[in-house]
């Protein structure tokens, strides 16, 4: 799904305006940006959550010469799925009968 396929939904649903949904989401995914740029989490239930990790700066080696290469400190952000969204992707499993037969 891209970013104008959300912005036809909220058309479509929400009888918006194009430049209104082309907004919205602007302002949604800004408010996002700027938030994982400042190092706080975001949570939305029911999808799940961003977290921004910090890595330690180690001696990394360059493969080809085998140079010893110190490494920055970096940020990463993760995306971990929440449980209603992990429930609804993953199938139900059938349950096991006990005497193994049906």
């Amino acid at each position: 799904m891209l970013k104008s396929d959300l912005i036809a939904i909220l058309v479509a649903k929400r009888q918006l305006t194009q430049k209104q949904a082309e907004l919205t989401i602007e302002t949604i995914f800004e408010s996002m940006k700027a938030a994982l740029c400042k190092g706080d989490n975001i949570e939305i239930r029911g999808l799940g959550a961003f977290h921004v990790k910090n890595y330690q700066g180690y001696n990394g080696r360059n493969p080809k010469t085998g140079e010893v290469i110190p490494v920055k400190p970096k940020r990463g952000i993760l995306f971990r799925t929440g449980k209603e969204l992990r429930e609804k992707q993953q199938p139900m499993a059938p349950p096991k009968s006990e005497t193994g037969t049906a």
